[in-house]
């Protein structure tokens, strides 16, 4: 059985720190002293979904899940959540998960995914964070809490070297060479396993694959290709590309804030060594890299516990 610290022995100090991107949304609960007592994961989601009632009820949807999860273990006293597409409009996404956990919705409070990255990794102002997920971005928070952002433009538009990038422009390989020699994906382990994970060869699988599902689900398919790019020079060529993509972002933020240490971290970055390779093979010397395992629904969960504590300290809450 859970214990749960306490702050002046009363109320306890839980915290709960929520990370949703494309592909998934992670959570953790964390105590006073910092320490993560539970964590889990459900479906990805994203704040543009509020902008039509069908993303609204299955973003609700995924929130009750979350919140149901959250409850058989403790119940949170403040939440810190980041969320992919959030452009600022907060209050009935913070009144949902109010609602959800029993809370009122000054204690939720809702950014921007990457900015609990950051916070993950770097003090602001200490350096470049570039992340790579279901799409990719790089990120500088100023030491007035400024943030500053190169990509991060959305699947349609860029976000070049995330996973619906390499998806996309491995069916994009696949379905040109397609045209120029009818067949010749079945000399090619990156189409036999493109294929195998959307269900078919024919064009209209790749079709309804691409055009019919989330893009969390599309980013996905990276994963074949990194696992077929040890055997097939043109996956191995998209990943190189990917890191180079990745590395452009960096190059973007120092030129316009100047040189410091970058890190780069999400799940697609971590999908085969050539991605990070070939990112710091773009990079000059004077930008150092370090490749890092993000886990920003951690750092957001002690940043609401910490919240939590400090209203206590002040009396703040308290019945």
């Amino acid at each position: 059985m859970i214990s749960f610290p306490t702050a002046n022995n009363a109320v306890p100090v839980l915290g709960l720190g929520i990370d949703a991107g494309g592909t998934q949304t992670r959570w953790a609960l964390a105590g006073a002293n910092g320490a993560i007592v539970a964590d889990g994961a459900v479906d990805g989601l994203s704040a543009l979904q509020m902008s039509s009632e069908s993303g609204r009820a299955a973003l609700h949807a995924t929130f009750a899940t979350l919140s149901q999860a959250v409850l058989t273990i403790g119940q949170p006293r403040a939440v810190v959540a980041g969320l992919t597409g959030f452009g600022g409009d907060d209050v009935m996404l913070a009144q949902a998960l109010a609602d959800l956990l029993a809370l009122d919705a000054g204690d939720v409070t809702i950014c921007n995914d990457i900015e609990i990255a950051y916070r993950d990794s770097f003090a602001p102002g200490q350096g470049y964070l570039v992340y790579a997920g279901t799409g990719s971005i790089a990120a500088w928070i100023d030491t007035d809490g400024v943030f500053h952002r190169a990509g991060g433009r959305g699947v349609l538009l860029d976000d070049g070297g995330g996973g619906y990038w390499i998806a996309r422009e491995a069916l994009r390989q696949i379905w040109r060479r397609e045209d120029e020699a009818p067949g010749s994906w079945q000399a090619s382990p990156m189409a036999e396993a493109v294929f195998a994970h959307v269900g078919g060869s024919d064009w209209s699988l790749s079709r309804t694959f691409m055009y019919g599902q989330d893009r969390g689900t599309i980013g996905r398919l990276a994963l074949a290709v990194a696992a077929s790019a040890d055997a097939d020079p043109l996956a191995l060529q998209i990943l190189q590309r990917a890191g180079q993509e990745l590395a452009r972002l960096a190059l973007a933020l120092a030129a316009r804030h100047g040189p410091r240490p970058v890190v780069l971290a999400g799940r697609a970055a971590q999908l085969h060594p050539a991605i990070a390779s070939a990112m710091r093979a773009a990079l000059p010397a004077s930008l150092t890299m370090e490749q890092k395992v993000a886990r920003p629904h951690e750092a957001a969960a002690r940043q609401a516990a910490k919240a939590v504590a400090t209203a206590a300290s002040h009396g703040v809450g308290q019945d």
